[in-house]
């Protein structure tokens, strides 16, 4: 380098040859969002959350803990301020087949832990009266009772706390499983059909039964009582019950008393 020269300035990485970075914002227009962005009132994580084993809890007790971790239903249920997730299967039940009636009567077997009780308030019940066989947290507008449904004194308990006939009769009734495959079955078809015969012998004219079945559906003579009784028997599965779980919904419509 000859002496009195200045060095040559560095050219900037990125810069184009014959303009100087002089720090200034670029003046063309600036390319738009690629995304949309997020609507956070209504967004939910969806971050998988694992269970840690611990001594003493059993593999299917982690893998419940993690399922219902990551259950989206059971989060919205929370938001919402539901009981349970299964409030979502009534909602889906009713916005297809219309069951829950401005200012109705209903009755609920299997109430607890009473999300579907709920539902019917929140969507017109006029009152609600409900039947399980564990403590139920109050529900305004529902009169709840604390009594097992196959009782034999139960029916005649429900009969005069409804005072009336009512307009729906919805049964999520399931059977404490043993393990053993054909003794759970008989066990929910005993459940399954004497739901039947309760909404069949207290129901207004008009009135529907929706009930929890499984291992395909309801059997075959309870279906051929019903479709004798009602004018409208369908099977449906909500979106909101497990695709693993062996659950379907029975629906009945229009009792011809």
């Amino acid at each position: 380098m000859s002496k009195g020269k200045k060095p040559a300035a560095r050219r900037q990485s990125g810069a184009a040859p014959g303009k100087r970075m002089n720090g200034t914002k670029p003046s063309e227009e600036r390319r738009g969002r690629m995304t949309e962005k997020m609507d956070k009132d209504n967004a939910t994580r969806m971050m998988t959350h694992k269970v840690k084993t611990a001594r003493g809890r059993k593999i299917s007790s982690k893998l419940w803990l993690e399922r219902q971790l990551n259950d989206p239903y059971v989060k919205e249920a929370q938001i919402k301020g539901y009981r349970s997730r299964a409030a979502f299967k009534i909602i889906e039940l009713d916005d297809k087949f219309k069951l829950i009636r401005h200012d109705s009567l209903i009755c609920d077997l299997g109430c607890a832990p009473g999300g579907w009780t709920q539902i019917a308030i929140e969507r017109g019940a006029k009152r609600v009266v409900g039947i399980d066989i564990l403590p139920v947290e109050t529900v305004a507008g529902a009169d709840l009772i604390e009594m097992d449904f196959m009782d034999e004194c139960a029916s005649d308990v429900l009969k005069d706390r409804l005072g009336g006939a009512p307009s729906l009769v919805m049964s999520d009734l399931a059977a404490n499983t043993t393990g053993h495959k054909n003794t759970d079955h008989l066990k929910t078809i005993a459940l399954v059909e004497a739901a039947a015969e309760f909404a069949m012998d207290v129901l207004d004219k008009g009135g529907d039964f929706v009930t929890k079945v499984f291992q395909g559906g309801a059997q075959s003579d309870l279906l051929e009582r019903l479709r004798s009784r009602f004018e409208i028997v369908k099977h449906a599965k909500p979106k909101s019950s497990r695709a693993g779980s062996p659950e379907i919904y029975l629906v009945a419509k229009n009792f011809r008393g």
